[in-house]
Formats: structure tokens, C-alpha cells, sequence
């Protein structure tokens, strides 16, 4: 169509003839013949901007997730650390590289809690005419107690080691009636295929004693013996997720999961195949969390969790990742029932849509190994459990 015939059409066609003719009817004619002329325009690309910063490249930064419940960032997986009256129980424990750093910023809030709640001085009796009520003999900052291993990747286990040695186990010598393992580290708790894993294969020469588990489960779940800085905390495994070693730790008082790689926010899941993981068994998970969770209001706010990477989340947060790879999931399964093969499947891009918020650079959450790992697992690959 010309320009001339487009001018006619518009000038027809408006209800204020008036006031679209002559000169600018011809320049919307000719705007409009020029993109008709283009066959082949595509829409501007989706250009992703983090919803929250990381912190600087080899520092680490603490926010408060709720009551005295904190997630420390930037240490390699994320971190959950509970501070109290009965000391600091560590859900992870980081890279080792950043290790020093996690302990200083441990550290900064064993005495900040140690301020907050300094005894007030007597003010009331005989004791106000006492020196002894009035000197500040500060009680010394409760150490690590307990560091819980979600899994079994270095960036989550490797900092056990100088963790463990700069705590003090919760029970001990006090209990026992027996001295000698009285300066024994912080004990360390995973389900017992971390513990499989680390003692098996090429690396574990490689690791020290003190940076395996002390205590380890086989059961569904395992609750701590007592309340841990006024709440219980509970061990929920996650078989077939990322690998089959895999915990949820729920913090009942606070409302808090640390959720380990079961979540990502800045990426696809690591599914390791090899180690027992599966597409199916970490949408079993994230739907085990929704199930104990209580949002607020729709979906949003109440119960709060820690992924193993990326921001804080909510309910709402973690539907919209489960929906995400339910969706993926059911389309690579739906190719693989049609018979193609995994280069097909990756030819088809199942994650297109996804791939500006979660894919990643290189490794298993990339675009092409998460479509692999959703692939072998769905055809029943890998190792299904620790040998």
C-alpha cells in the first residue's frame, strides 16, 4: 500500500477528519508505510537488572531476617545463623576462602546480643550500697554450638573446619561428668549422605577429620534435643532434590526455612544427577515448604526463607520458582515422550522464557546442564543413592 492511499484511509476513517489531514496524515502515512516495509523487526530484548545488590566481591554482609535469626551473605552459599542466650547455632558454613570473614561477622553479633542484653544494675535494697553491684564484669559472648550442613558442596561444608574449632560443643564435660572433651569444637550435624560423600571417593583424602559431620540422621527428619535460643529446630530431609543428601532446616519460633540449593534466586537449580538429584524430588521439596508455610496475606510476607544463593524470599517467592520449573519440567517431558533426543531437546530451548532471569554463565545451572539434569532424571539416570 502507498503512502498516498494509507493518508486517504486514515483521513476517511477519523471521526475528526478536521484534525487529521494535509501535512500530518502524510507524515503518520509515511510512518506507517515505513514499518510495514520492515519485515523482519523484533522486540527489544529483556534486559535484567538484580533486584538486590550482593555485597562486594570477598566481603560478606549480615542482614536480620527476623527476631534473632540472621542470613550472612557473599560467603559462598548463604548463610543462616541463629544468636542467642545459648549461642550460635550456623546453618552452612561457606567457602573456605571466607571463612575468617564469617567468623568476624559472627562475632560482631555474639557481642551485639551480649549489649542488648546486659543485666540492669540493682536499683532497689541493700545491694545499691555494694561495689560489687556496680562493677561491669561483662559475661563472656556464648561461642558456635552447632553448624548444620545442608549438603554436601564446598561452597556450603567448606569452612567446617575453622568453624567448628572456633565453637565449643553444647554438651560436654558439664553434662558428662567427664572433663576431657571439654574444649572439643562446635558439633557439626548433616544427613548422614553428606557424610557418605565426603568420606568417600577422590576427595576425601583431601578433607580433614574436622571438617566431616560429628552427627548425622536417616530418618524423614530429626529434631534438636532441646530448644536452641528459645525455639526448636527441626532437620527436614529432601531425598532426590539436589543431591540425596540434601536438609531443610525450619526454624519453628521465628518462621524461617533455610532452604540450602533447593532454591536459587539468581539461577536454575544445580540438579547433580550423579549424586542422586532430581527434577521431581526438588519440586517435592519446594512443595514440602509451601505446604508448612503461612503467608500473610496472599503469598506474601509470613513465613520468611534462605535460599542457598540470591536475596531473602517468601511464600510467594518460592510458588513462583516451583511453578517455574514445574513448567520446564512438564515440557522437557513432554519431548522426551515424543522421542527426542537430549540435543534435540536443548535445540528446542524449554527454558527460553526463563533464560534472561536464570541462566547462568557456565556449570550445572546453565542453560544446557539444568536442561540435562531435568533429562537424566526424568530417564532415571545418575546414582540414586550414596555408595
Amino acid at each position: 500500500m502507498s503512502a498516498q492511499q494509507i493518508s486517504a484511509r486514515l483521513a476517511a476513517s477519523s471521526p475528526r477528519r478536521g484534525l487529521v489531514t494535509g501535512g500530518a496524515c502524510l507524515a503518520l502515512a509515511l510512518a506507517f508505510a515505513s514499518l510495514s516495509a520492515q519485515q523482519n523487526v523484533q522486540p527489544t530484548k529483556f534486559a535484567r537488572a538484580p533486584m538486590v545488590q550482593p555485597p562486594p566481591q570477598g566481603e560478606v554482609e549480615v542482614l536480620q531476617v527476623r527476631g534473632n535469626l540472621y542470613a550472612i551473605f557473599g560467603a559462598g552459599g548463604n548463610i543462616t545463623a541463629s544468636v542467642g542466650p545459648d549461642g550460635v547455632l550456623l546453618v552452612d558454613a561457606g567457602a573456605p576462602a571466607m571463612t575468617d570473614k564469617v567468623i568476624a561477622a559472627v562475632t560482631r553479633l555474639q557481642r551485639e546480643w551480649a549489649v542488648r542484653n546486659t543485666p540492669k544494675p540493682l536499683g532497689f535494697g541493700a545491694e545499691t550500697r555494694s561495689s560489687v553491684a556496680d562493677r561491669h564484669i561483662p559475661a563472656p559472648v556464648k561461642p558456635i554450638r552447632y553448624i548444620i550442613d545442608t549438603h554436601a558442596d564446598p561452597e556450603h561444608y567448606g569452612g567446617n573446619e575453622k568453624l567448628r574449632n572456633a565453637g565449643r560443643t553444647f554438651t560436654g564435660g558439664n553434662v558428662a561428668g567427664d572433663i576431657r572433651d571439654s574444649t572439643e569444637g562446635a558439633a557439626i550435624l548433616a544427613h548422614e549422605n553428606v557424610l557418605k560423600r565426603l568420606t568417600s571417593g577422590a576427595e576425601a583424602a583431601s578433607i580433614p577429620s574436622d571438617m566431616l559431620p560429628t552427627d548425622t540422621y536417616y530418618v524423614d527428619y530429626y529434631k534438636l534435643s532441646q530448644f536452641f535460643n528459645g525455639e526448636g529446630v527441626q532437620l527436614i530431609h529432601a531425598p532426590a532434590a539436589h543431591s540425596d543428601g540434601d536438609s531443610m532446616v525450619y526454624f519453628r519460633g521465628t518462621d524461617v526455612f533455610a532452604l540450602g540449593d533447593l532454591m536459587d534466586t539468581d539461577h536454575y537449580p544445580e540438579i547433580e544427577v550423579d549424586r542422586g538429584g532430581s527434577i521431581n524430588g526438588i519440586l517435592d521439596a519446594l512443595n514440602k515448604v509451601l505446604e508448612m508455610s503461612f503467608a500473610e496475606f496472599r503469598l506474601e510476607g509470613g513465613t520468611m526463607m534462605v535460599p542457598g544463593h540470591g536475596r531473602l524470599v517468601d511464600s510467594g517467592d518460592v510458588a513462583y520458582y516451583r511453578d517455574m520449573l514445574t513448567i520446564i519440567r512438564d515440557r522437557v517431558q513432554d519431548l522426551r515422550g515424543k522421542g527426542r533426543t537430549l540435543a534435540e531437546v536443548k535445540a528446542a530451548r524449554p527454558t527460553a522464557d526463563y533464560d534472561t532471569e536464570y541462566a547462568a554463565a557456565r556449570g550445572l545451572s546453565s542453560t544446557d546442564g539444568f536442561v540435562e539434569a531435568v533429562y537424566r532424571s526424568l530417564e532415571g539416570g545418575g546414582v540414586k543413592a550414596a555408595r
